[in-house]
C-alpha cells in the first residue's frame, strides 16, 4: 500500500504586513442627528463614537478589500505572485455566488490563488488570521492574505438609532508568511449558538441586534476569552504591550482592558479606541485599528499584541500577535 506524503510547512508564522482604507466620506454625529432621534451627547455617551466612514453607492466590499489588501502587500515588501491564497472576512455581502475573495485576488493580481471567503461576523478576522496562520505552518500555503472588508451601510437600517450610529464601512488586511520565531500564536475560538437570536438579519434585509444583552455578553465574557489566548501562547497579562479587542463599542473594549488589568495587565498597556472616529466596521476594525495604531507611532514593531473578535453567531477568536 502507498504512503500518502504530506506537504511540509514552516515551522513559526508571522504576520509580514498591514494595510486598510476607508471611504472618503465622513458622517459625524451631529449629521445622524437630522435624520434620527439622537445626539451627539448620546451617542458618545452610550458607544463612545463621535464620527464614522459611510461608503458611496458605487464603492463596494470588494472595492475597499482590493486597497486594503495591496496596501498590506506593499507594507510586507511583497508583490502579488509572493502570494498563493486569499482568506475574505465578511459578513455584509448582498450576493453570495461569486464570493468576494476571487475576483479580490485577481483585481490585486494574485492569480490562480486558492481564495475563500469566511464568515464569522464580527470575529472573521481572528478566524481568518488563525486558519492562514496553521495553512502556512501545515505547507498548504506560502503566504497568505488575510482581509476583513465590510461595507455595513448596505445592511443597516439608516434611520435605526439602534444601528446607524455605530457601524460604518472599511477594510484591514495583513500578510501572513513564515518566520523563524513565532509571531502568531495560537488561536482560541468558539461560538455561543444559542445566542445566536441577539444578532441577526431582520427580515433577510437588515441587522437587528439586542444591544443591551449584547454588552452585557461582550462585557462579561470577551476578558477570559482573552486570557486563554495568553495562555495558550504561553504568555501572561503582563506581557502584553498592546490590546486590539474589536472596535465594537467603545465601553466595552474599556471594559475587557480593565478585567485585563485586574488580571495583572500592565497600566501602560495601549488600549485601541479606533472606534472612536471610525466606527464597528466589523471584520476590518481589527486590522485597521492595528494599521491606524502603528502610523500614529502608538504602537511599534516587535509589540506584544493580543487580538480578540466577537461579534454574531456569536462567535468570538482570539491571538497573541507580533506587531510587524
Amino acid at each position: 500500500m502507498s504512503t500518502l506524503r504530506l506537504a511540509r510547512g514552516a515551522q513559526a508564522t508571522r504576520i509580514l504586513g498591514i494595510g486598510s482604507t476607508q471611504p472618503e466620506q465622513v458622517v459625524t454625529n451631529e449629521d445622524l442627528s437630522k435624520v434620527m432621534d439622537t445626539t451627539d451627547q448620546w451617542i458618545r455617551e452610550r458607544v463612545g463614537i463621535i464620527e464614522r466612514r459611510f461608503a458611496a453607492k458605487d464603492e463596494s466590499a470588494e472595492d475597499m478589500a482590493v486597497v486594503a489588501g495591496s496596501k498590506a502587500l506593499a507594507d510586507a515588501g511583497l508583490s502579488p505572485s509572493d502570494v498563493d491564497t486569499v482568506i475574505l472576512a465578511n459578513c455584509t455581502s448582498l450576493t453570495p455566488i461569486p464570493n468576494y475573495a476571487a475576483p479580490v485576488a485577481d483585481r490585486i493580481g494574485i492569480k490562480r490563488a486558492g481564495a475563500f471567503d469566511l464568515n464569522a461576523a464580527c470575529a472573521g478576522f481572528c478566524y481568518g488570521l488563525g486558519v492562514a496562520s496553521d495553512l502556512v505552518r501545515c505547507g498548504s500555503s506560502k503566504r497568505t492574505l488575510v482581509i476583513g472588508s465590510e461595507k455595513l451601510t448596505d445592511v443597516v437600517d439608516p434611520v435605526d438609532r439602534s444601528t446607524a450610529i455605530i457601524f460604518a464601512d472599511a477594510a484591514g488586511a495583513a500578510v501572513v508568511g513564515p518566520a523563524e520565531e513565532p509571531g502568531i500564536g495560537p488561536v482560541v475560538w468558539g461560538t455561543a449558538g444559542d445566542l445566536v437570536d441577539m444578532i441577526y438579519m431582520r427580515d433577510g434585509k437588515y441587522i437587528f441586534q439586542e444591544g443591551q444583552s449584547v454588552f452585557r455578553w461582550a462585557t462579561t465574557q470577551i476578558a477570559p476569552i482573552a486570557l486563554r489566548a495568553l495562555e495558550a501562547a504561553g504568555l501572561q497579562p503582563s506581557d502584553v504591550d498592546v490590546l486590539i479587542p474589536h472596535q465594537a463599542n467603545l465601553r466595552i473594549v474599556e471594559a475587557i482592558a480593565k478585567r485585563l488589568r485586574k488580571q495583572g495587565a500592565r497600566d501602560d498597556m495601549v488600549v485601541a479606541d479606533d472606534i472612536v472616529y471610525s466606527g464597528n466596521t466589523s471584520s476590518a476594525s481589527i486590522p485597521m485599528a492595528m494599521d491606524h495604531m502603528r502610523a500614529a507611532g502608538r504602537i511599534h514593531s516587535g509589540d506584544v499584541t493580543l487580538l480578540i473578535g466577537f461579534g454574531a453567531g456569536l462567535s468570538y477568536a482570539g491571538q497573541v500577535v507580533i506587531c510587524p
